[in-house]
């Protein structure tokens, strides 16, 4: 349970983390840094930074698993790594929740310049924490079953970190505001998010460190088949793995949206319904119904295996969009349509993930080697690729529908709130159905296809151990052989 327990509060810390730098950075430079009229070329430069800089990064996301996969240390090769990202990567986010003491007023350019030092620093070392973090899960167990609790133990600890966010994000700025900046009526000023950004990189290095000290790697025959990737070599590893490309391709679709989406919810309650308190609602639904969906994860495999689940949960959520197009400034629609949109979630991934994980032995099968971080890479690509896209989209809408400063809602045009539905709503609609079609016809590593492809690769290394065996017995006994044929008769 304490191996369970700690996987779970180091998801916890780290999608905490996630979502702080993905859905809420650029609410903080929109409505707190760069507030002023004139200021919306520096929100566009800021915007442009994250995003060439994310994109330009997550392209070394494969050979920074190759970089994990041949790190070999008495500590295993993943703790270093989480522990070591995510200690470097909170540190990077408290000081981007700053304005570098001024710097963003008196010398825009410089902290232009400092800003995108800090994010590379941040972006690279984080990729590294997570891609351990979560390539660990194939290595902590090679049973379906256990790994599907790895997994969902992860699963529920990153939901309530990535949803918990959400209920204390606004009480938390407003706290802060008030101890540092004095604020009242609940005022947010840039005091009250760096006090929130402290509080964010406390439990994404603390949950880090207790990943570490609690959980293992498992040692066998299938994982001692594993070969130093060549840093040439890891893309070729990805492109041979047909079912993990596809995988690829489907949750990216599935990702971009709801992240876009996800990342517009706070605007849609500050700029459209006028009562950003209201949010932490989302927090409090999303959190309890995260935690009854992954619990529910385990039975649904069994039940309805991956397929359904993934493909179910996006027809749920397509019904959750629709609502939320008609539901206008109706609070209690809104959030039933957000309920609708969050529950199937953690299931899609959650099906996602360990159909990543099992793509590890099936690329092992079809290549001769095995490539965990590498292979598990993708998944944390994917996620950080949506969220660098869905910054520029945020970035961009927010300026070009007004969605900035203390703007309210009476000053947003019926052109506008058009706008803002078309990226919040309807673009993500068209990349869900995308989405479900092809995982639907191209992904066919399902859990049964899996138990196939362990019992072939067992059936192979424990065929290769023996024929390695009886070759060095054969050597040993013609060696001992010619030792004797070449001894002085009385010794023969």
């Amino acid at each position: 349970m304490k191996k369970f327990v700690s996987y779970a509060v180091g998801a916890f810390g780290h999608d905490a983390f996630y979502n702080t730098l993905s859905i809420y950075f650029m609410m903080f430079v929109t409505s707190q840094l760069f507030t002023n009229k004139g200021d919306a070329a520096m929100v566009g430069i800021v915007t442009t930074l994250i995003v060439c800089i994310r994109i330009g990064e997550i392209m070394f996301d494969p050979i920074i698993g190759g970089v994990v996969d041949n790190t070999q240390t008495r500590f295993g090769k993943f703790k270093p790594w989480i522990l070591l990202g995510s200690v470097i990567a909170s540190i990077g986010l408290i000081l981007i929740f700053s304005d570098y003491g001024g710097l963003a007023t008196s010398n825009p350019m410089f902290y232009l310049v400092l800003f995108g030092i800090t994010f590379l620093i941040l972006d690279i070392f984080y990729s590294f924490s997570d891609i351990a973090f979560w390539s660990m899960l194939p290595a902590l167990s090679i049973e379906s079953k256990e790994r599907t609790r790895f997994g969902t133990a992860g699963r529920f600890g990153s939901t309530l970190g990535a949803q918990g966010v959400i209920v204390i994000i606004t009480p938390t700025i407003a706290l802060f505001s008030k101890l540092f900046s004095g604020a009242k009526n609940g005022q947010q000023t840039q005091a009250g998010w760096l006090g929130y950004a402290i509080v964010v990189a406390l439990l994404c290095a603390g949950g880090a460190l207790l990943t570490v000290l609690n959980t293992n790697e498992q040692h066998n025959l299938i994982r001692a088949n594993v070969k130093h990737t060549k840093f040439t070599e890891v893309f070729k590893v990805i492109g041979r793995n047909d079912q993990l490309l596809w995988i690829a391709l489907s949750y990216f679709l599935f990702a971009f949206s709801y992240v876009v989406t996800n990342s517009l919810i706070m605007y849609y309650f500050r700029y459209r319904l006028g009562d950003v308190t209201a949010y932490t609602w989302v927090g409090v639904i999303t959190c309890i119904l995260g935690v009854i969906s992954v619990a529910l994860f385990p039975s649904l495999e069994l039940a309805i295996h991956r397929k359904a689940i993934y493909i179910g949960g996006i027809g749920m959520m397509l019904i959750g969009y629709m609502l939320f197009v008609f539901a206008g400034a109706n609070l209690p629609l809104v959030l039933t349509a957000v309920a609708l949109l969050f529950f199937p979630y953690p299931l899609i991934f959650l099906a996602t993930l360990m159909a990543i994980t099992d793509s590890v032995e099936y690329g092992q099968l079809k290549s001769g080697s095995r490539n965990e971080s590498v292979t598990l890479s993708v998944r944390p690509l994917i996620d950080k690729l949506a969220g660098a896209f869905s910054n520029g989209v945020v970035g961009i809408v927010a300026v070009v529908v007004g969605m900035t400063g203390n703007a309210k809602p009476s000053d947003i045009s019926a052109a506008g709130v058009q706008r803002f539905n078309t990226f919040m709503f309807y673009v993500p609609m068209i990349l869900l159905v995308l989405a479900a079609v092809i995982f639907f016809f191209k992904v066919k590593l399902n859990e049964s296809e899996h138990e196939k492809v362990m019992r072939q690769l067992e059936a192979r290394l424990q065929k290769d151990q023996q024929e390695t065996t009886t070759s060095e017995v054969m050597t040993d006994e013609l060696n001992a052989q010619s030792t004797i044929e070449g001894a002085p008769e009385h010794v023969q």
